[in-house]
């Protein structure tokens, strides 16, 4: 499935869409630890990235990321099914791993959520395990809290899996790993507060004529109708939807062990996906993301249902097996219900190379010695190139080039702006001296829709897709981020949890209490 799926991507290249942007090689600076004005809603992601392009090509990693996660999360549900069957597995597979949340995901850039999505059965198997369960559950968990929203999918799916009685691990367990995002979050001097008009921006939306909860129980309904496939609108997915979902239900009978807790937890997953669309939903939310800091989390709601993806997966399989009907067969059904999957979704998807203007200027601001950070124009965070074919995609900038890289974190949802949270971005809308603001350079992107500006700028670099320009004048330094003591700790504390749990699975069982014991004698 993973190559039916990713095969035309698999060449050299970058696929650049919505927020997946990677380059061929991420820098390491204060904003990938969430050390920077914004806050850090990619954190510890683009410190990973950091890490693993300064060994390996940016466009190798980001192959590497799509298919291991196209490919684990459909294994973890063939081994998380209670069946001695391969064909009963084989369907638990393909259900988990043929899905409109894995397809809208994809398309819309979201690869952290791809990762969490695949290591949701794995965790629920490391929290049920009987034998070094503090470290599988830590490698488990480990590639899903590279963001805030992953960290939170598996460490409520630990916590529900593991039970009452497991919680004094898997509560710790999330708390440290998680730390690196939570710790720059509550110490972030913005607050962690977002704007209450995002909920309903971000709202789940009706993929057909059954409407968004029917879309929700489908795992689909993102709120973004240019990323959704053609085939969500068909007339029958509601109907089949129903079907799939009345036959898990059936199957998930004869879940035991964690299969009740579980299917409970996906309920929610629904619940809470759907509540912007249900009476006074909006408004409890929109409160709650004004008011409470990281509140944000709950915008873009849809991603929720996660959570009900494996219970479906699972049930279905479990049904079909006991209807005694050829499982094989009924394997193929999430393919024929969404075949515009295959094919990096028929075609939407391209690998594209980066014009040769992008490395020219990060060369130039690597070996030039004058401070400052970066802000790019048109001031817009997303893009529109034709080097790209002219596909929606996140300014590269940020991840691109050697310094901090300021872009508008304002968003345009269907013509709505939604406020970003970055005061740096809100002072330079409000006309602020760059320089003041710790602003040493400006990059024109060329071949993108918005306005520019460069009135008063030295011109440094001049090329067919990017101009560099020098701001006059002393430049300060940034901004304060949070303090960094603190978000270094958590950061060492969480790594070494991890480089703890790797060493313990890879020993024989025992081997640390043995050479501890030899040690003391």
């Amino acid at each position: 499935m993973a190559l039916v799926v990713l095969a035309p991507l698999l060449g050299r290249g970058f696929v650049l869409t919505y927020d997946m942007v990677f380059a061929p090689r991420q820098y390491l600076l204060p904003d990938s630890f969430g050390l920077g004005s914004a806050l850090p809603r990619s954190v510890p992601a683009d410190a990973v990235i950091g890490f693993a392009t300064t060994l390996v090509p940016g466009d190798l990693v980001q192959q590497a990321i799509l298919l291991a996660a196209l490919i684990l999360g459909p294994l973890g549900a063939a081994k998380v099914v209670p069946t001695e069957s391969v064909a009963t597995r084989v369907v638990a597979a393909v259900a988990y791993g043929w899905t409109a949340y894995l397809a809208e995901r994809l398309l819309i850039g979201h690869w952290p959520y791809l990762v969490a999505y695949a290591t949701l059965p794995w965790i629920v198997l490391a929290a049920r395990s009987e034998t070094k369960t503090l470290a599988k559950l830590v490698v488990a968990c480990a590639p899903a809290v590279l963001t805030p929203s992953g960290g939170i999918l598996a460490s409520v799916t630990a916590m529900v899996a593991g039970g009452p009685r497991r919680l004094k691990l898997t509560i710790p367990v999330a708390v440290v790993l998680n730390a690196p995002w939570w710790v720059p979050s509550v110490l972030h001097p913005g607050g962690g507060l977002s704007a209450a008009d995002g909920v309903t921006a971000f709202a789940a939306r009706a993929e057909s004529w059954g409407g968004p909860v029917m879309s929700l129980l489908g795992l689909g309904g993102i709120w973004n109708a240019e990323v959704t496939p053609a085939s969500r609108a068909n007339p029958l997915v509601p109907i089949l939807t129903l079907a799939t979902v009345a036959i898990a239900l059936f199957g998930l009978q004869r879940w035991g062990g964690p299969g009740r807790a579980l299917t409970l937890l996906g309920a929610f997953g629904v619940l809470v996906a759907a509540l912007p669309t249900l009476p006074g939903g909006a408004e409890l939310l929109g409160w709650t993301v004004q008011h409470i800091p990281g509140g944000g989390l709950l915008r873009d709601s849809q991603k929720w249902v996660a959570w009900w993806a494996l219970p479906m997966a699972i049930g279905f399989a479990l049904a079909i097996e006991k209807a005694g009907r050829k499982a094989l067969i009924a394997a193929v059904l999430p393919i024929a219900i969404m075949p515009d999957f295959a094919g990096a979704a028929w075609g939407q998807l391209h690998a594209v190379d980066y014009p040769a203007d992008w490395q020219h200027v990060s060369d130039i601001l690597t070996d030039d010695p004058r401070p400052g950070d970066v802000v790019t124009q048109p001031f817009s965070a997303f893009r529109r190139f034709s080097w790209n074919d002219d596909r929606t995609q996140l300014d590269p900038a940020p991840r691109f080039l050697p310094r901090p890289t300021v872009i508008d974190d304002t968003l345009l949802v269907d013509g709505q702006p939604i406020a970003g949270e970055d005061p740096r971005a809100l002072a330079i809308r409000n006309g602020a001296d760059l320089g003041e603001l710790g602003i040493g350079w400006v990059l024109v992107e060329h071949g993108t829709p918005g306005r520019t500006d460069t009135e008063g700028l030295k011109k440094v670099y001049d090329g067919e897709w990017l101009t560099l320009y020098r701001v006059p004048g002393p430049v300060d330094t940034g901004p304060d981020g949070p303090p960094r003591p603190p978000v270094v700790v958590a950061d060492l504390v969480a790594l070494a949890m991890i480089l703890f749990s790797l060493l313990w699975l890879a020993l024989p069982a025992g081997s640390l209490t043995t050479l501890h014991r030899r040690h003391r004698e």
